[in-house]
């Protein structure tokens, strides 16, 4: 047989689904000798960008959480190969933020031509926007190369608003992801806003007769529905966290266990006893002094996530343009 790209990746694919997370040989400051400004460069252009667009580190951290969650962290979502990209899947749906990967790689490929990846640019700028939205500072474990396999038919099993916690959960374990990370995650939702399109259901037509979701909070049902009206425009887009939409904090599992919550996936969260338990965790009366630590936790399972199903050592490549295969 003769193993072409394709075959490779789809095989190590294959692997990814059974093991989860990948074992591979990932490690803080991977570039420290071959290109050590790399993550400077980031940096900057992410803070430049984020500048200009208060949305943006919503949209890096959504696109590292959606690059990852379909053939693991390759940096396959950024690939422009025609129809059948990956980003063109309903999953995908209004992911942004590509040109802002393509001018860091555009700067990293003059200052050190093939060296950093696409999907390690990925994971950074998500870091680094978290930061700029007053989130927790951490370390990035790089050495990911980018894959060679772009197809929208695989992004078929991203998580949807409309998942139920059961699937939600079984979504994330087949990522090697618990019901912990699960929650952690779905926190990310603290900043960033929604599109309407995707509260059309539960504000009109979750039960027979046109009834909303009943765990939506009275007092907050109005304020959504003036946001988004009934026949209103779906590409209307509302915060996803209701106090503060622009700062990375544990608000968004208040405002779920309060039944604030604007998602019915996050709305989810508080309807399964593991799940709900872990929302309580960081509220109980001598947290966060004896009890868990959103933000440590935070920072545990999103470096844990990137790591699922990456490609180190010899398999993938070093893209030139992070839109195309070499």
């Amino acid at each position: 047989m003769v193993w072409t790209k394709a075959k490779v990746s789809l095989a190590l694919s294959l692997v990814t689904v059974f093991l989860g997370v990948s074992l591979a040989d990932l490690q803080v400051g991977f570039y420290s000798n071959t290109c050590p400004q790399a993550e400077s460069i980031v940096r900057r252009v992410v803070s430049g960008a984020a500048s200009s667009d208060p949305n943006l580190p919503a949209i890096l951290l959504r696109l590292h959480f959606h690059d990852c969650f379909v053939e693991g962290c390759d940096g396959s979502i950024l690939v422009n190969n025609g129809a059948i990209s990956e980003k063109n899947a309903f999953g995908h749906a209004g992911v942004r933020g590509f040109e802002i990967i393509e001018a860091a790689k555009a700067e990293l490929e003059a200052a050190c031509p093939s060296v950093v990846s696409c999907s390690d640019i990925v994971a950074l700028a998500a870091r680094d926007a978290i930061s700029l939205a007053n989130g927790p500072a951490y370390e990035v474990p790089t050495g990911r190369r980018d894959g060679w396999v772009s197809n929208m038919l695989l992004a078929k099993d991203m998580p949807e608003v409309s998942d139920s916690i059961e699937i939600l959960k079984a979504k994330f374990m087949q990522k090697g992801l618990n019901a912990k990370e699960l929650v952690l995650l779905s926190a990310a939702h603290t900043i960033g806003t929604t599109a309407c399109f995707f509260m059309t259901k539960r504000l009109y037509d979750f039960l027979p007769g046109g009834q909303p979701d009943p765990t939506i909070n009275p007092v907050f049902l109005p304020q959504l529905t003036t946001q988004c009206p009934q026949n209103g425009d779906v590409n209307a887009r509302i915060p996803m966290d209701r106090v503060s939409e622009r700062i990375f904090d544990k608000q968004i599992l208040r405002n779920i266990k309060d039944g604030f919550a604007v998602l019915q996936t996050d709305a989810g969260l508080y309807e399964d006893v593991t799940t709900r338990g872990i929302v309580d965790s960081y509220f109980g009366m001598l947290n966060p002094f004896f009890g868990p630590t959103f933000e440590s936790d935070f920072v545990e399972a999103i470096v844990k996530m990137g790591k699922i199903g990456v490609h180190t050592g010899s398999i993938g490549e070093i893209r030139r343009v992070c839109s195309a295969f070499n």
